[in-house]
């Protein structure tokens, strides 16, 4: 499967164009960037790849595409993309936007491309077994998620913090996600969010009602200091209590992963759990808890 990469900042750079090029089904075909000195930059980096100036030509080219890009861009040009022919592996979140996010849903549907969202969490194999064997046991009670990011601690000197998306939306948007990914299979889909304040700087708490009966507390943040950092998921249930396994896996070979389970979803025609309408349904929920700490 030809592939090109959409997007040249800081996660382009040191996740998507190192998995591309390291993933043995998948062919880097070339980059597109919104900067072009940049995206020729990326491209030199790895290979000398093709730099296309135009995106419809890069879509022409290709089977699939893999968008790192903010998610305001994200959810345009993953339609236009799906209205080409050409499978999606997008990244969190797919929109904040929940028409915008719809508007991808219908294009995948309409189009019949293959759609897997990069859920870091999700393609981590020690974080996705465990998803899975909570998932087979049931009969959970609670869950709390704890995501601490540090991005815009005075002490930060991550990549990220220069990202104005990041800074706007904060940690709702970007480590949000990443808590739902991990509860939602577990606990199920979420009948209402029942509570969303917010704390110090951009932390955020929300309480969430999930459709089987069970709660969850999720408190989001990416003002973190630095020492205070790290995730956290705890379930209690009939089996007694868990919590989310650590790992050293790290984002690129989960990024080849997703790659992996892009082309079986093609392949199949089956679509992976972690697809578009997945994404869609994790924007709709962060999108309400927006409008609650607005109103």
């Amino acid at each position: 499967m030809r592939i090109g990469l959409l997007g040249t900042g800081p996660w382009a750079e040191m996740t998507y164009a190192p998995a591309l090029s390291a993933h043995q089904e998948l062919d880097f075909a070339g980059v597109w960037g919104r900067r072009p000195e940049a995206a020729k930059e990326l491209a030199d980096r790895h290979g000398g790849l093709p730099v296309y100036e135009d995106v419809d030509a890069l879509f022409a080219d290709v089977d699939a595409v893999a968008v790192a890009l903010p998610p305001s861009v994200q959810a345009p040009i993953a339609v236009r993309a799906a209205r080409a022919g050409c499978h999606l592996l997008l990244d969190k979140p797919l929109s904040t936007d929940v028409e915008q996010g719809r508007a991808v849903v219908r294009a995948v549907e309409e189009t019949g491309v293959a759609s897997v969202v990069f859920f870091t969490a999700r393609f981590q194999t020690a974080i996705d077994a465990w998803i899975t064997e909570q998932a087979a046991h049931g009969g959970w009670f609670t869950g709390r998620a704890e995501w601490f990011g540090s991005l815009f601690d005075d002490e930060s000197d991550s990549p990220f913090a220069d990202s104005p998306w990041r800074r706007e939306k904060g940690g709702l948007w970007d480590v949000g996600p990443h808590a739902l990914s991990v509860l939602l299979p577990v606990l199920g889909d979420v009948a209402k969010v029942a509570a969303a304040v917010r704390g110090p700087k951009d932390t955020v708490h929300l309480v969430l009602l999930h459709t089987g009966g069970a709660s969850s507390t999720l408190t989001l943040s990416l003002t973190a200091p630095p020492a205070a950092s790290g995730a956290t998921v705890e379930l209690r249930g009939r089996t007694g209590t868990t919590v989310l396994p650590t790992t050293d896996e790290g984002a690129v070979p989960a990024l080849v992963r997703a790659g992996y389970a892009l082309l079986a979803a093609a392949r199949s025609g089956r679509p992976h759990p972690c697809d578009a309408a997945f994404a869609l349904r994790v924007t709709e929920l962060l999108a309400t808890a927006e409008g609650q700490l607005t109103g």
